[in-house]
């Protein structure tokens, strides 16, 4: 996803909680500011599930705020 922290912005500021993945789908798909590509990584990515917060949705992203990229791209070593 390119505009992760974008993601998160709106995850924590505009969407309204508890939310389902069909919720915050549906949301998603309103959303201009981000590529059909992003938007489609989102729905891919999203465990079926009950969310209470921004965090519960970023965790089961695998994203992290202060580093905004994946886990699985913060991680790896240079040799």
């Amino acid at each position: 996803m390119q505009n992760i922290q974008g993601a998160i912005d709106h995850l924590k500021n505009h969407q309204t909680y508890p939310a389902t993945k069909e919720n915050l789908i549906q949301e998603c798909n309103k959303l201009s500011d981000f590529s059909e590509e992003d938007k489609k990584e989102f729905m891919d990515n999203l465990p079926e599930g009950n969310y209470t917060s921004a965090e519960e949705v970023m965790e089961a992203l695998g994203w992290k705020e202060q580093e905004g990229m994946p886990k699985s791209q913060g991680t790896q070593s240079m040799a």
